[in-house]
């Protein structure tokens, strides 16, 4: 199983778009501290076709520790949350998505 990253990513923005590798670099890094600072500040991300990026924030609960069953305070956090859109789940699964569906 292959991972993409970022030089994978830079280099294909450099062979599809045609930028320079310092452009393509440039580019990526732009639009993922765009995503990043949007998150931050509790906005939300769609990619329309692609998916939905966006925080939660989690409340205060009592959890367990697994190894010696002491309960434990789980402090208030906010958590990162991807939610699919319908046509990335159809390419993930090899089928067609549904008609002009893509949230």
């Amino acid at each position: 199983m292959n991972t993409v990253t970022r030089a994978h990513l830079t280099e294909t923005i450099y062979t599809q778009v045609g930028l320079s590798r310092n452009e393509s670099a440039d580019l990526l890094e732009t639009v993922l501290e765009r995503m990043s600072s949007a998150l931050e500040s509790g906005e939300s991300v769609k990619i329309s076709g692609f998916g939905t990026f966006s925080v939660r924030q989690k409340g205060r609960r009592i959890g367990r520790n697994p190894k010696t069953g002491v309960e434990v305070p789980i402090l208030p956090r906010r958590v990162l949350v991807f939610r699919p859109s319908q046509v990335l789940k159809a390419h993930v699964n090899h089928m067609t998505p549904p008609a002009g569906d893509e949230e």
